[in-house]
C-alpha cells in the first residue's frame, strides 16, 4: 500500500510582528517596574513626520485598540496598532548602553531610508 508523501514548505515566513531582543526586553521590564504599575505595555508605532517622512513612537500604554497587534517577550508585551503594523514587521527593537549608542534602537528591513539621526524613516 502506497501513501502519498507529506511535504514541508522549504520557505521561510515573513515576520508579522516586531522582534524585542532580550536585552531590550529587560530595559523595558525594568523601566515599567520604576512605574509601580503592572497594566502597562511597549506600544510601538509609526507615526507621520521626522526628516524622512515616517518616524518611529515608543512609550508605555495600557491601553488596547481595536485591531493591534500584541506580542510577548517573557512578561513584557509588545503592542503595535493596525495601522502601523505592515511598516514594523520584522523589525528588531533592541537597547544599547555603550559609549556610541544609547536607547533603544530599531532595526527595520521595510525602512527604504533613514536619516541620519535614525528616528525617522522612509
Amino acid at each position: 500500500m502506497t501513501t502519498p508523501a507529506q511535504t514541508e514548505s522549504t520557505e521561510a515566513k515573513a515576520p508579522t510582528s516586531v522582534v524585542l531582543t532580550d536585552v531590550a526586553a529587560q530595559k523595558v521590564k525594568a523601566l515599567i517596574e520604576q512605574e509601580g504599575r503592572d497594566d502597562l505595555r511597549l506600544r510601538v508605532a509609526v507615526q507621520p513626520g521626522g526628516c524622512s517622512g515616517l518616524r518611529y513612537q515608543l512609550f508605555f500604554d495600557e491601553r488596547s485598540l481595536d485591531g493591534d497587534v500584541v506580542t510577548d517577550f517573557g512578561g513584557v508585551e509588545v503592542v503595535v496598532d493596525r495601522m502601523s503594523a505592515p511598516y514594523l514587521a520584522g523589525a528588531t527593537i533592541d537597547f544599547a548602553d555603550r559609549i556610541d549608542a544609547q536607547g533603544f534602537t530599531i532595526d527595520n528591513p521595510n525602512a527604504g531610508n533613514s536619516c541620519a539621526c535614525g528616528d525617522s524613516f522612509s
